[in-house]
């Protein structure tokens, strides 16, 4: 199943969003012991603890929004390709949020083959779906692909999300729901379409 993202506006793409948490955020989350609303709510929430700004703690709940919007639907532990959900989540995003919160979800794949590369106790982090995403995406990156990755002027941010990924997938962390977070999103959004349209 996939939410199409048709005739999204600056108006209409938050609530979009708060209706992809309410309807969807139930469904399994790739064997995890955490659903994919959960998941992201837990980052977001985590982020928000550590007194995070407003682009990484969006960026962590809506970093996973392409499970939904891809038209090859959601991931699952049997898939033997990728599904690409970081570049399907970055289309719905772009249009509507500062390109730090879309590179936060663009990349946030890209960021695992990345610190796989770069840190060696990362690796051990990651959890059973994780790596079999990880062999899926291509594997740690090459020397090469590190050097090009680290150019990003969001590469703080994105390992800050990435970060946040492996920590949200805590069975029975209680968090506030998507409403809880609506403000920061539409500020924003808000704020993006304003420097879009000025």
């Amino acid at each position: 199943m996939t939410d199409k993202p048709t005739d999204l506006t600056a108006e209409n793409i938050v609530e979009f969003l708060a209706s992809i948490f309410e309807r969807r955020g139930a469904e399994e989350y790739l064997g995890e012991p955490v659903t994919i609303g959960e998941h992201m709510l837990q980052g977001a929430t985590i982020a928000e603890q550590n007194g995070q700004s407003d682009e990484i703690i969006v960026g962590a709940l809506l970093h996973d929004i392409g499970h939904f919007t891809s038209e090859f639907g959601t991931f699952t532990m049997d898939d033997v390709e990728d599904r690409h959900h970081e570049d399907a989540g970055a289309k719905v995003l772009e249009r509507f949020f500062p390109k730090v919160v879309t590179d936060c979800c663009k990349y946030h794949v890209a960021a695992k083959r990345y610190l796989c590369a770069t840190n060696p106790t990362y690796f051990e982090r990651l959890s059973e779906a994780s790596v079999h995403s990880l062999n899926l995406q291509g594997g740690p990156m090459s020397k090469q692909e590190v050097k090009e990755f680290e150019k990003n002027p969001n590469l703080k941010e994105i390992i800050a999300v990435r970060y946040l990924d492996e920590a949200g997938k805590i069975a029975g962390m209680e968090t506030p729901d998507f409403r809880h977070f609506v403000p920061r999103v539409r500020r924003l959004v808000h704020q993006h379409v304003g420097m879009v349209e000025t």
